[in-house]
């Protein structure tokens, strides 16, 4: 694992605006065209963040595109890059879409660098979500097309530059879909227009949940420094995962905010750590109540648990003058016609960018956790100008969080009350 050319937290801040600068140097090039020459040859595949759903990522795209491959991988970790690629490596159906060789698996901070600087057409990004921003403004930057894995940002400054970035893809011609994959199964895709097309009439109250059982740990080892323990043990720490009112739930509040053709204005909320043992784990809530308030006063009531049993329930309902719509499922097709809708964007030049959805719902969703951490009413503009920067000072395995143990090795577990929002 390398460490070289570590961002810091300013580079984090500052990646758009370095961005932004290179559309002067572009000038009227069509970057979409230079990313990929139009015609028969096949679109080049680079994975960043080779994890569980990295690597279900890149299956997805290449088993339902035709004439794609993938070129090369990334990770902080090597183990996770090489066996993401042994993993790919097994699945015949894909084989001859894989053309990576020994050099194109990078480790590292900076492997996202290398692997976008290694001629892909196309990034896929799927590290933990708080590197999102960062990885995105490198790759638009770069010039590259971008699938990324929801949510979109973690903070308010991630949320920023997120947006920034999005302006910088559409000045660029390029396309941009997030692994929000409801948004591409017409088992959602039909009824969100039913409704929206008045068969509910004005709509009331919107219901959003995603309860489920307790969620995975990785348990420390003697040997793993606080960053790598962290990184590797990443669910569990706001600055990685926002928390699973962001990096789950905010499947159940896009679709709301779908819906609605809008994203709420406030939220308040409540929450705690009630029955998972954060006890030297980590510093995120195992429950969350949120009500979303839109600006034309319409509410949005939102569950999300991971208490073993108690009730499971992963759907969301609209409310209208005229009934009641659930919109159950998981728009399991999704998962493939996202890359689907993505190539066939890039090939014949239509516009695709699930960037700004991508980001209004995440922060939808971190909007949420700051009402709840702090029991406070959360404004939307007031927590986009002000929310506090979670992340680390310094990219490196060698650097502290921001969240670190006490003496007696806990981690600090936000308290209503005490934590303020912005």
């Amino acid at each position: 694992m390398t460490d070289t050319n570590k961002p810091t937290r300013r580079d984090f801040l500052r990646g758009t605006s370095a961005a932004a600068a290179g559309v002067a140097l572009a000038g009227s090039w069509n970057v979409a065209r230079m990313a990929h020459a139009q015609g028969n040859e096949a679109l080049k595949i680079a994975l960043i963040g080779c994890g569980g759903r990295g690597t279900g990522a890149v299956n997805n795209c290449l088993q339902s595109c035709e004439n794609v491959k993938l070129i090369a991988l990334a990770d902080a970790f090597e183990d996770n890059a090489r066996n993401s690629l042994k993993q790919l490596r097994k699945v015949e159906k894909i084989a001859g879409k894989i053309d990576v060789p020994d050099e194109n698996v990078f480790a590292g901070f900076d492997a996202y660098k290398q692997a976008i600087a290694a001629g892909p057409d196309v990034v896929l990004l799927a590290a933990p979500p708080g590197f999102r921003p960062l990885h995105y403004a490198a790759a638009v930057a770069a010039g590259k097309h971008v699938f990324m894995e929801k949510p979109c940002c973690v903070d308010a400054p991630g949320f920023r530059s997120f947006m920034e970035t999005n302006k910088l893809a559409d000045e660029k011609g390029l396309k941009v879909a997030v692994g929000l994959q409801r948004r591409h199964s017409p088992e959602f895709i039909n009824p969100v227009k039913e409704i929206q097309d008045g068969a509910l009439g004005d709509l009331t109250i919107l219901r959003a949940y995603w309860n489920q059982g307790d969620i995975w740990i990785r348990r420390r080892k003697p040997e793993q420094s606080e960053m790598e323990y962290q990184m590797r043990n990443w669910y569990h720490f706001v600055w990685l995962s926002g928390d699973h009112i962001v990096e789950q739930h905010v499947h159940n509040l896009d679709v709301c905010n779908w819906v609605k053709g809008d994203h709420p204005v406030e939220a308040n909320g409540m929450g705690s750590c009630q029955i998972r043992d954060n006890r030297g784990v980590g510093q995120i809530y195992d429950n969350h109540f949120v009500e979303f308030t839109y600006k034309d006063g319409t509410k949005m009531y939102s569950q999300c648990r991971q208490q073993q049993k108690t009730w499971n329930q992963v759907t969301q309902f609209v409310h209208g003058v005229k009934g009641v719509r659930e919109l159950p499922g998981n728009g399991s097709d999704g998962y493939d016609l996202e890359h689907v809708h993505l190539v066939d964007a890039i090939r014949n030049g239509k516009p695709l960018n699930d960037g700004w959805h991508g980001a209004t719902s995440s922060f939808t969703a971190v909007l949420g956790r700051m009402a709840t951490y702090s029991g406070q009413v959360v404004k939307w503009d007031e927590a986009v100008a002000g929310g506090p920067n979670e992340m680390p000072e310094r990219f490196a395995f060698d650097a502290d969080p921001q969240a670190m143990p006490d003496a007696e090795g806990n981690y600090p577990v936000p308290v209503p009350g005490v934590y303020k929002p912005y």
